[in-house]
């Protein structure tokens, strides 16, 4: 999963960084985005105990920080993004001898479901994808430095943090000591106050174990995270990330056990992403999540364990396109209300912009330009960084407009990564390209060099600019559909046979043929679109 980061020896890359602002789950404000040692950016985000089949909800997470990542590649920043995978865990123990095969067994299926998944949303940034079993002899050594330092106790194999012992406890999710909840059973008579945590629990017997200088036994979860973001990204890194619901216990148990291991701060930048619930028909989106508590905002959660799942079904449906861009089309930190009409909404949606780049090839597709050999949207070169893609539009009408909206669509991603408010832009700047086709006439076989079909692929070029930006549009798909490339041109060819047919048919007045060619099209979800230049078609939802 890893991909190799690009160079930032262009100086236009990597100087006049702008003013990115950043909502601090800690400070409970925007800060400035600052990070600890420029243009270096390291990101943590918890990924999935991989028990089990992933489900849509695992996929919040990863997109939002896969385009935040994108987002400040493109600022100039060189970024080391981090998700965790956890292959040790009861559940994983427990499905183990459900299905009577090895834990790791489990841990590598369902880790392969996982990266499956994320590739077909499109996130392919991350760098690191640690395994908490590869990190035993770190986690090991972490705990000891915490027992050496008087941060915690062992009893009968297990060890536990002492929370009393932080003084900073309790400050990312606003808990007083008083209000801490810890876990029961038979660690609760073990420990010196409800609200410490194991660090490491003793094996009990349990062939998953490992040993230890407290016996065989194996790490709790909280300290699995700590110690194998400070592996990769050192003591203290630039920003933290994870769902609404890992604030508390797992993120305030991180930052504890962290901060008095290494005597610095673990994360400059706390950010939590709104969870996933399956709501009533509706819009997406809603309330802010920091509006609720943490308990409010995990009740209605998708979750595995409330039966929620299928998600390579929910992709093969939909494609990993219109879920991405459901996912990206409220702010990062609202509510997402999932539901068959919220994507079947999403997907109508993106059928404007497919109907967009199916408009700008056949306008530049038919004859050849020494000035614009790359006639296709798909092949349009971008800007890789946000310096390089500023232009001056001079009294060019159309370029004005385009310049204005790009500048729009970077002060919404500059304002928290808001995502829904830039893709708002790019709708806004869809209808200013089709206003501008309409008005200068400009269709099949125009002549390329003409003044408005050059401003025209010089707008559209800024479209390609920005949505390669939140990882969207960057390969050709059936108009929204999930074929192969194969399967793509097959079928393309087929149903402009069919609409050649149609022509013939109508052609010679045998309107009976022509209208049942069109009604059984549709039936099969090929809706024909009817236009002066032509007839062109488009997968109906």
């Amino acid at each position: 999963m890893s991909t190799a980061t690009a160079s930032h020896n262009d100086s236009d890359a990597s100087t006049d960084k702008p003013e990115i602002r950043v909502y601090n789950t800690l400070s409970k404000t925007k800060e400035p985005f600052q990070p600890l040692h420029p243009p270096k950016v390291g990101i943590y985000l918890c990924g999935p105990t991989v028990y089990a089949e992933s489900h849509i909800g695992h996929m919040v997470g990863p997109v939002i920080f896969d385009t935040i990542k994108r987002y400040l590649r493109y600022s100039g920043y060189d970024v080391t993004w981090v998700v965790n995978i956890t292959d040790v865990d009861d559940k994983l123990i427990a499905k183990s001898r459900e299905r009577s095969i090895p834990m790791s067994q489990i841990a590598c299926e369902m880790t392969a479901d996982y990266l499956s998944n994320l590739r077909e949303l499109g996130v392919n940034q991350i760098d690191h994808l640690p395994r908490a079993t590869d990190h035993m002899p770190q986690i090991i050594s972490f705990i000891q430095s915490l027992e050496e330092k008087d941060y915690a106790y062992a009893v009968d194999g297990d060890v536990f943090f002492d929370v009393a012992k932080d003084t900073n406890y309790g400050q990312l999710s606003n808990r007083s000591t008083d209000a801490q909840q810890g876990e029961g059973g038979e660690a609760a008579a073990k420990k010196r106050s409800p609200g410490d945590f194991a660090l490491w629990k003793s094996g009990k017997g349990d062939a998953i174990a490992w040993d230890s200088p407290w016996g065989p036994g194996r790490p709790g979860w909280h300290i699995e995270c700590s110690a194998m973001s400070h592996e990769i990204l050192g003591n203290t890194f630039d920003i933290h990330g994870g769902g609404l619901d890992l604030m508390f216990p797992h993120h305030e148990n991180e930052r504890a056990q962290s901060g008095c291991c290494h005597d610095a701060p673990m994360v400059k930048y706390w950010m939590h992403n709104g969870l996933m619930r399956a709501g009533e028909k509706g819009k997406v989106g809603g309330k802010s999540d920091r509006e609720e508590s943490a308990e409010e905002a995990s009740a209605g959660k998708i979750s595995r364990s409330k039966g929620d799942g299928g998600l390579s079904n929910v992709i093969r449906k939909h494609t990993g396109e219109r879920i991405r861009f459901f996912l990206l089309r409220t702010h990062y930190r609202s509510t997402i209300v999932y539901n068959e009409d919220g994507l079947q909404e999403a997907g109508t949606s993106l059928e404007a912009f497919y109907r967009f780049f199916d408009r700008f090839n056949e306008i530049t597709s038919k004859q050849e330009s020494s000035q614009y050999p790359e006639k296709y949207f798909y092949e349009l070169p971008s800007a890789t960084f946000r310096t390089q893609g500023g232009f001056e539009p001079g009294d060019d009408s159309l370029l004005v407009e385009m310049h204005s909206a790009r500048e729009k669509f970077l002060a919404s991603m500059d304002d928290d990564f808001n995502t829904g408010a830039a893709i708002s832009v790019l709708f806004d700047s869809l209808r200013i390209l089709n206003r501008h086709i309409d008005q200068h006439s400009i269709g099949p076989a125009a002549d390329l060099d003409s003044p408005a079909v050059g401003s025209l692929i010089r707008a559209t070029a800024v479209i390609r600019e920005l949505t390669s930006v939140l990882g969207l549009f960057l390969k050709p798909t059936l108009a929204g559909g999930g074929a192969d490339e194969a399967d793509a041109e097959l079928l393309d060819n087929v149903v402009n046979l069919l609409i050649g047919l149609r022509k013939e048919a109508r052609e010679r007045k045998d309107y009976a043929t022509g209208d049942a060619i069109r009604d059984r099209l549709s039936d099969l979800g090929v809706a024909l679109l009817d236009k002066k230049e032509g007839t062109s078609w488009e997968r109906s939802s």
